[in-house]
């Protein structure tokens, strides 16, 4: 394989990855639309298309090992097939997250919340506005709009304390009703915190891929 061959099969699984991402976005955004309407059967069928993001991840991941095993690829390309390889697997797990939500979703069921669904949304659009710059910076090579997505974490992080100071206070206030959909509101809260992390982790990745250097933000 020569080495346009290869800058070739780069570029395809960069479209793949970006498609992911995409994936990502839509799985995160309907996820949450379904807590806040209680579209239980959309939160089922969330669930069921989580499948098309794991191929995603399993072509990439297959595709990666290939190319770095049997097609020696120069230094430079190869540190970017490792990095796509390693995207790849941060998105699985923020389709996990997606599905994560979806699940408490469908055990709270029909059940009234036990407050306001206020903050849940807010990092929900945070996260999708994180991952729509994200597509833009890695389809770009961009490390500093990179960095600069990746600082949008810590508002993120506020949001997620607000929530659990908000449901603790209502747990205390009737264990007895509401300690169990307090729990999950948490959860819901802390994956959507986790999507963030995995969104920053990336930003990182493209930062790797274009100076050569790993650095930790946040």
């Amino acid at each position: 394989m020569t080495n346009e061959d290869i800058v070739l099969s780069i570029g395809t699984l960069k479209e793949y990855t970006s498609g992911m991402i995409k994936k990502c976005q839509e799985a995160v955004s309907l996820s949450v639309d379904s807590m806040v309407n209680k579209n239980l059967e959309q939160a089922k069928r969330i669930i069921g298309n989580d499948d098309d993001i794991d191929l995603l991840r399993e072509y990439i991941r297959d595709r990666s090992i290939q190319l770095m095993a049997s097609k020696h690829p120069m230094a430079k390309d190869l540190k970017y097939i490792y990095v796509l390889s390693d995207i790849s697997t941060e998105l699985e797990r923020i389709g996990d997250y997606a599905v994560n939500i979806c699940k408490e979703t469908i055990a709270i069921g029909e059940d009234e919340y036990i407050k306001e669904l206020i903050d849940i949304p807010k990092m929900s659009k945070m996260c999708l506005q994180m991952l729509e710059d994200l597509n833009g910076a890695f389809l770009k090579e961009d490390d500093e709009l990179a960095y600069e997505i990746a600082l949008k974490d810590r508002e993120l992080d506020k949001l997620y304390s607000q929530i659990r100071e908000d449901s603790l206070k209502v747990m205390h206030r009737d264990p007895e009703n509401n300690i169990n959909q307090g729990v999950r509101l948490l959860f819901v809260g802390r994956y959507l915190e986790r999507i963030g992390d995995h969104i920053t982790n990336i930003c990182e990745k493209i930062i790797y891929a274009k100076k050569g250097t790993m650095v930790e933000i946040g």
